[in-house]
């Protein structure tokens, strides 16, 4: 029995070297295998093609309210502090810290990561599982025709360690994981963008509800002008100084002024309730802190937008080119599913009939196998899937030059829209100087009896108006700013930056933008 024993024994080493040696043969060779389907390339900019127009507005505006692009200057991460409000950038803070739309987004890119860890653990390491199992069976030696047909009950206790390795021969797999990985990154931009657009909407609601404040405050020193005007108007009417068609127009202006107040104050409640949204707040949980436009100061220097950097910032692009990168990478899953599938088995474990002996020399098993499936007929399901994996690619290559055609859109609007905001808030300066002026001749002509009282009256209501002309362009100035730093992706990159060319004027209002260049999918 001893010799015995020790033949099994001899048996089960000469085993176990060539199990784990051929093994560790097979993954070597696997690492040099090839990797069918396309290879993704990150798309970049047409060269000498201008994209975006000239980003230096020029308006005559005072030195304190001018705005100025500098080459190479590059926005801050915090970009909102630029603003000058400590307040502001409390709620920023808290918003990005309670949102649940960005912490919604947090979680799904934290599940795109591991679900992506999972999966490609299973495919690139082996899988190893113990197993310890116990059967009563009975065993009749009929089965094998053998005369008198004994029966026998017995227990077996088989405990085994069972291996499986898919080999990725034709790289199915590592497509498969390179898609997954593309698209956590993409989640990973969407997050971003989340957080970008979130912080720009704290940031121009607050600029709104500044801007509402200033109006507010103009109409009802215009409400008393009117008010005021109106008075006298009936006084005179009831004097028989003027008709009562006389009386009709300032009352109407009365009216007009307080409809226009209500409108004012429900937009300023709209925006405070927007605003405790945004902090993932309910309207009435907490005071929120009231802004008015002396608390902000619009930023002065501001990066130039330069496009190939465009295409690095914005989280929108980059996540729509991930997506691209996630259907390439898809279609070389779909032309690996067309060639030979190899797997690799092994299980070495003991089997005996007690427990006690299941470590004995004698009770050890092992197995090692290997499979191959190769598609032979599929009814045309393999041309009709390779087919539609590229037409997912062209559609989110479309779809990818979609996004940069309305990114650069979005660039140029707002380049346009700060340089007509600041000529727009030159106008309603200028406008609010001459009714100033004009109010100021009134009083001393008044004080002096060289006009009337509703003449003064008139030339406050003026006043007032112009006020109200001068807050709105503010505010529009001042949110179109925040809009600026979210078209060029809110948090932008330095290096990105640095690494971009200068921006160079459009050499004709009708050159088009262009064309970003794709990656060969063939």
């Amino acid at each position: 029995m001893p010799s015995i024993g020790r033949s099994r024994q001899e048996k089960s080493d000469r085993f176990g070297l060539p199990f784990f040696c051929g093994l560790g043969s097979i993954l070597v060779l696997v690492a040099g295998c090839t990797t069918v389907g396309p290879d993704f390339k990150s798309p970049t900019l047409t060269e000498g093609v201008s994209v975006l127009p000239a980003s230096s507005p020029q308006a005559a505006v005072t030195e304190g309210d001018a705005q100025h692009f500098v080459a190479g200057q590059t926005g801050s991460w915090d970009w909102w502090k630029s603003y000058r409000c400590s307040e502001l950038d409390r709620l920023v803070q808290i918003a990005l810290d309670q949102n649940p739309t960005v912490e919604a987004a947090r979680a799904t890119l934290v599940q795109a990561g591991e679900n992506a860890t999972a999966i490609q653990d299973n495919l690139t390491l082996p899988t190893v599982d113990a197993q310890l199992a116990q059967t009563r069976q009975r065993f009749s030696t009929a089965a094998f025709g053998l005369p008198g047909g004994q029966a026998y009950l017995f227990n077996l206790t088989n405990a085994s360690v069972n291996v499986s390795y898919p080999l990725d021969v034709f790289g199915g797999n590592r497509r498969q994981i390179e898609a997954l990985q593309a698209q956590h990154e993409m989640q990973a931009h969407l997050w971003q963008a989340a957080r970008e657009t979130l912080i720009a909407n704290v940031v121009t609601t607050v600029v709104r509800e500044a801007s509402l404040r200033a109006q507010l405050d103009a109409t009802d020193t215009l409400l008393q002008a009117q008010g005021e005007m109106l008075d006298l108007t009936r006084q005179r009417q009831g004097m028989g100084a003027l008709s009562l068609n006389e009386v009709a127009e300032p009352q109407a202006e009365l009216a007009q002024s307080r409809a226009n107040r209500e409108a004012l104050a429900l937009q300023l409640d709209q925006i405070r309730h927007q605003l405790a949204a945004y902090l993932g707040q309910y309207p009435a949980q907490n005071p929120l802190p009231e802004f008015h436009l002396e608390d902000l100061h619009l930023p002065r220097f501001l990066p130039q937008a330069v496009p190939s950097a465009l295409l690095r910032q914005r989280p929108d692009i980059r996540a729509s080119e991930a997506q691209w990168h996630q259907a390439t990478a898809n279609l070389g899953v779909t032309i690996a599913g067309a060639y030979p599938n190899l797997t690799l088995t092994g299980a070495m474990g003991a089997m005996a009939l007690t427990p006690g002996a299941l470590f004995s020399p004698a009770s050890s098993v092992w197995s090692l196998g290997g499979g191959v499936v190769q598609p032979i007929f599929h009814g045309g399901a393999l041309s009709a899937a390779k087919r539609g994996a590229e037409a997912a690619v062209q559609s989110a290559a479309a779809q990818y030059r979609n996004t940069v055609v309305q990114a650069f859109r979005s660039v140029a609007d707002v380049l346009r829209a700060l340089t007509h905001d600041a000529a727009t808030l030159t106008a309603e300066r200028s406008i609010l100087e001459a009714r100033q002026q004009s109010l100021g001749l009134a009083d001393r002509q008044y004080r002096l009896g060289g006009i009337s009282y509703p003449a003064l009256l008139s030339a406050r209501v003026q006043d007032a108006q112009a006020q109200v002309g001068v807050a709105q362009a503010q505010g529009t100035r001042l949110a179109d700013t925040a809009a600026f730093y979210l078209a060029l992706g809110g948090e932008v990159d330095p290096a990105a930056v640095a690494q971009a060319a200068p921006v160079s004027p459009p050499p004709s209002s009708s050159s088009l933008p262009g064309q970003p260049t794709l990656p060969d999918s063939r």
